[in-house]
């Protein structure tokens, strides 16, 4: 495997593999399918493949008749307009009679670049969690990500899984296990606790990294599971480290902060820092650029660390 490949370019992969394995899975896409990356699952199941066009809200409506009729629908777009143009067939026609829809959803977050703010979906994370019956997935690499796949392929019901435009660095080796609903501890720490999701993984590591140098022990979970979130390592990170930070790619309203941010509140309350898109909508520029220039960092991470670290 190459050494660094993007979720969406894993995705297209896994869903191939998928395909094979289980005639039951379609694939529906917006006309968006080589940005998806299911036109690689197009190609060898083309009879399986479904382009409703430019129509998102259709996109989901026939998805949904799909899982009705028993099959295991993936449907992809970028997560902009699965998530605000489609919401309402999502709640309705996906959630509310929690059928087998898989909504897998790519160029989500700062990192789409230079397509700029109204492509830039910072707010599907929050969006997606608020709905029952959703179950919320962000990987953080190319192993993940195909994991991720085929959990979902199995799981009874709607499924979101986070997915990005831009290459990002392989955390995880093959013996990589995901699990629903499991944080995977990466650095084991003392001083402090960084809970990250999707590209904010690999920055959170070299944090770690860097904060050991200054004399800070920092923990490192990855929490791909969102929605369910797990509870017990939050409360172990906040009851053993004493102070907590999260990353996301998102803004920090109603994601992985806010997620991690209610365990505490309720069972753990302990300092906390939350590194995010602050209320704010992004901009045009290339992925490192935006990263930089909204706090998306391993540097920004290494302040927050040491915020949380003197607020215990």
């Amino acid at each position: 495997m190459a050494n660094q490949l993007a979720t969406r370019e894993a995705y297209g992969l896994a869903l191939k593999d998928l395909g094979g394995r289980n005639k039951n899975v379609v694939v529906l896409d917006a006309d968006l399918s080589k940005s998806t990356k299911t036109n690689v699952f197009a190609k060898a199941f083309p009879d399986r493949f479904f382009n409703v066009g430019i129509a998102e809200q259709n996109l989901m409506g026939v998805a949904a008749g799909l899982a009705a009729a028993g099959k295991i629908p993936f449907v992809s777009t970028f997560a902009m307009f699965a998530t605000g143009r489609a919401f309402e067939q999502i709640r309705n026609s996906i959630c509310y009679p929690k059928l087998n829809v898989k909504i897998a959803a790519t160029h989500a977050g700062l990192t789409v670049g230079e397509d700029g703010a109204s492509h830039q979906s910072v707010e599907d994370i929050a969006i997606m969690r608020a709905l029952p019956n959703m179950t919320v997935i962000v990987p953080a690499d190319a192993t993940e990500t195909r994991q991720a796949i085929d959990f979902a392929a199995e799981h009874k019901g709607p499924v979101y899984i986070r997915l990005g435009r831009a290459a990002v660095p392989n955390v995880f080796g093959e013996a990589y296990e995901f699990g629903i609903g499991k944080a995977v501890p990466l650095i084991d720490g003392t001083d402090v606790t960084i809970i990250a999701c999707g590209v904010m993984v690999a920055p959170a590591r070299h944090a770690a990294e860097h904060l050991v140098a200054e004399g800070i022990s920092a923990r490192v979970l990855n929490m791909a599971s969102i929605k369910p979130v797990d509870t017990g390592a939050i409360i172990a990170a906040a009851r053993e480290t004493g102070a907590v930070v999260t990353c996301e790619e998102h803004t920090v309203i109603g994601g992985l902060g806010s997620a991690v941010a209610e365990v505490l509140a309720e069972y753990a309350p302990a300092p906390l820092e939350r590194v995010g898109v602050m209320d704010t909508f992004g901009e045009s520029g290339t992925p490192d650029a935006l990263l930089k220039k909204y706090n998306l960092t391993e540097e920004a991470i290494v302040a927050a660390a040491k915020k949380a670290v003197s607020r215990k």
